[in-house]
């Protein structure tokens, strides 16, 4: 798992059968209490059903297994799934809120 930013939208004129009901983004892992700060390379997520857009803080699963169980289906091709879009990260005395 990591945390990352939306970065942008992927358009697929034919997907997987498995994958035609859910939104593709680009994401780019950060450091969680420097939001502008990325770090690696950018990555394909399938939207796990949480809604999130271009701009927004996301944790990622990055694991066939886990990603598959968050989908529901065993079938799914995937590998990177967004679970969750971040509001706040805590850390002994620090908070970063996003949003």
């Amino acid at each position: 798992m990591f945390i990352a930013k939306v970065v942008g939208n992927v358009w697929a004129t034919r997907k997987h059968k498995e994958l035609n009901n859910y939104k593709l983004l680009l994401v780019k892992a950060i450091d969680p209490y420097a939001p502008d700060k990325f770090s690696g390379d950018t990555a394909l997520a399938v939207d796990g059903n949480v809604g999130a857009g271009p701009g927004d803080v996301v944790l990622v699963v990055d694991e066939g297994g886990s990603a598959r169980k968050i989908l529901g289906n065993p079938k799914s091709p995937v590998r990177t799934v967004i679970c969750g879009i971040v509001d706040q990260v805590s850390s002994k005395s620090e908070v970063k809120k996003y949003a």
